[in-house]
């Protein structure tokens, strides 16, 4: 095969991942409407709702701590296939379910469908990476931010047009359409593994745990914004629950838009300033935001923070990705993992906080995680590429 038949293959291929993160978001956007249907459905209590959610959180981690193991032995091209299949039903499942029983073991089904097709479709991002020799980490995950809004924007009206159940429906069908046009087109690493049979086990390389506090650190301000921004305004600040809402919304928009810029900045200037320059610019944002004296004030700080934090996660997962002596599915793995324990556990860890001591020193507080991951923003060098990078 010639150089520019391997060229259009690359490309090929980083649209295809592109879209498989598009799916991951859409998917997982069109489940936020479904929330409240499934609180009336079931006729369950908001607590119950709380611990069904916990169980999506739970089987996403679980499934995300061993799904490098298959992408070390299968490849991702093969794991991200079945596993995207198999997630574009998860939330038929759950709409499915009649009782209590059968929905917690759903979400937990679902969740861990999600995990691992997550895992599998960041590792697929980084051998595009490589097979390309540039970024594109940070526009993948702009393309899930943008699944999402399209999922959470379309669910409510297509829940009150047909019903819950029609709707799940519908976005399967449109799920499992773009997973198989998608497919055709995945980059495969070659062969896995070689020819030995990967064990599970955990990476004994300490700078891939380095890069997951990276991410941690950088995925719980990111989580505290999503829960708690919007009654942090309300409470503390006196705003009307119309203002109060554009806190995430400003965030999460500035951040999506960060997100389709961000390669083009890292490709520039490199990974490691890219990511310490996002780092501060985030742990500016927030610090503002915590001694904000006005809601319109802490509004613009959170868009500010977004701006930083945006591309600081998908540059920590391209360096987990590219680790000497560690297959890029488990060092993904043990990231991801770590970085999303943060945004399941973070949100009842800060309301507990502050209920004793207020939101705005917990705001505070957490600048001082993204000014530690500017002081290691060194760690992640092996996130940038050259053409002689090897495809494997």
């Amino acid at each position: 095969m010639d150089e520019q038949s391997r060229k259009s293959m690359a490309v090929r291929g980083r649209w295809a991942v592109a879209a498989m993160f598009f799916i991951n978001g859409f998917i997982t956007g069109s489940w936020a409407p479904q929330i409240p249907v499934l609180l009336v459905r079931l006729e369950i209590s908001r607590f119950t709702l709380g611990l069904l959610i916990l169980l999506f959180g739970a089987g996403a981690v679980v499934a995300m701590s061993w799904c490098g193991y298959l992408i070390a032995r299968h490849g991702s091209r093969m794991v991200l296939s079945r596993f995207a299949i198999a997630a574009s039903f998860g939330l038929l499942l759950v709409a499915l379910a009649p009782n209590l029983v059968l929905a917690a073991l759903t979400m937990i089904v679902f969740g861990g469908l999600i995990g691992a097709m997550d895992v599998a479709m960041n590792t697929n991002a980084v051998v595009a990476e490589r097979r390309l020799a540039r970024a594109i980490m940070s526009s993948s995950h702009g393309f899930w931010s943008l699944g999402g809004f399209v999922g959470g924007g379309l669910g409510g009206l297509g829940i009150q047009t047909f019903g819950h159940l029609a709707h799940a429906a519908i976005v399967t069908a449109v799920a499992i359409a773009g997973v198989m046009l998608a497919n055709r087109h995945l980059i495969s690493e070659g062969q896995p593994g070689g020819t030995a049979r990967p064990r599970f086990s955990l990476p004994r390389n300490p700078l891939i745990y380095l890069i997951g506090v990276m991410a941690l650190f950088s995925m719980t301000p990111e989580g505290a914004v999503l829960d708690w921004a919007a009654l942090y305004l309300q409470q503390e600040l006196g705003a009307d629950l119309a203002t109060a809402s554009l806190a995430f919304a400003a965030f999460s928009g500035v951040m999506a838009c960060m997100r389709f810029a961000g390669d083009a900045v890292r490709n520039r200037f490199g990974a490691v300033t890219t990511l310490r320059v996002s780092a501060f610019i985030a742990a500016t944002g927030m610090l503002g935001a915590g001694l904000a004296p006005a809601p319109w004030m802490a509004i613009a700080c959170f868009a500010f923070c977004g701006i930083g934090i945006a591309n600081m996660v998908p540059i920590a997962f391209s360096a987990a990705g590219n680790q000497h002596g560690i297959s890029s599915g488990v060092g993904m793995s043990v990231v991801t993992t770590m970085g999303y324990s943060g945004i399941l556990v973070a949100p009842s860890a800060i309301g507990f906080v502050a209920e004793h001591v207020g939101f705005s020193p917990v705001f505070i507080g957490l600048s001082g995680l993204l000014v530690i991951v500017f002081l290691m923003a060194g760690r992640v060098r092996r996130a940038d590429f050259s053409a002689t990078q090897p495809a494997e």
